[in-house]
């Protein structure tokens, strides 16, 4: 049975590693110092500073969340202050997203088509949305039916897909879950979702021989019986 709906996993997926951790991170980092003194008393980020504050006592805030973005952390808080920093960036122009060329080709054929659309990320739901509003292409958010973040759950646990499954209103059997990242499939697949792992060359990641492997999103179209991207297109 073809999916009906593609859930997209981004960084390493339809975005390349290198423009999170060489462009995105970079400019979080510089950024964040500035954000937290100049808007201390907005209510979302004087909630992740306490947030922070209580996940780590013994560190300055600031120090925290400059250590966890070293780490790549999945982290609430700091997720929440880097997408208010990305957002300044964003609408100022120094900052435009980076998807590999396949990808909104691809999904425009599947969005006509009929396919439903969703991403599923550790960014939060108003990190993607700023993703894939500020492409080289201009706006792409209303090629997505959802997007979804850790409020659903760890990526690396079943429990987690079968909760977007739930919230959704769809059969996990017809959703098709795309990753880089073999442990995420895994978890997928144990809450009955079809998986893809995408390996692209440009990232470095290693294909595996547990779900089935393309380089590019055409090559999932092939795979999974959805519209290559000669299909006319009309959605955005």
């Amino acid at each position: 049975m073809k999916p009906t709906v593609v859930l997209l996993d981004i960084e390493g997926t339809t975005t390349p590693v290198s423009f999170v951790h060489d462009v995105l991170f970079p400019y979080a980092r510089k950024a964040l110092p500035d954000l937290i003194v100049r808007r201390a008393s907005e209510p979302a980020v004087a909630e992740a500073l306490e947030e922070t504050r209580r996940l780590a006592p013994d560190m300055e805030p600031l120090a925290r969340l400059n250590a966890w973005m070293k780490e790549d952390a999945k982290v609430a808080p700091l997720k929440a202050l880097q997408g208010l920093a990305w957002a300044e960036g964003y609408a100022d122009g120094e900052l435009v997203a980076t998807l590999y060329p396949d990808v909104l080709p691809a999904l425009r054929a599947w969005r006509q088509a009929g396919v439903k659309l969703a991403v599923y990320s550790s960014g939060s739901v108003a990190a993607q949305k700023l993703i894939y509003g500020h492409t080289a292409e201009g706006d792409a958010t209303a090629l997505f039916d959802a997007f979804l973040d850790l409020a659903m759950g760890g990526k690396k646990d079943a429990a987690s897909y079968a909760k977007i499954a739930e919230t959704e209103g769809w059969v996990p059997g017809d959703v098709l879950f795309v990753s880089d990242v073999v442990a995420e499939l895994d978890a997928a697949r144990g809450a009955g979702m079809k998986t893809c792992h995408m390996v692209r060359a440009q990232d470095g990641t290693v294909a595996g021989d547990a779900h089935p492997v393309a380089h590019d999103m055409p090559e999932v179209g092939v795979l999974f019986g959805l519209p290559g991207d000669d299909v006319t297109a009309d959605a955005p």
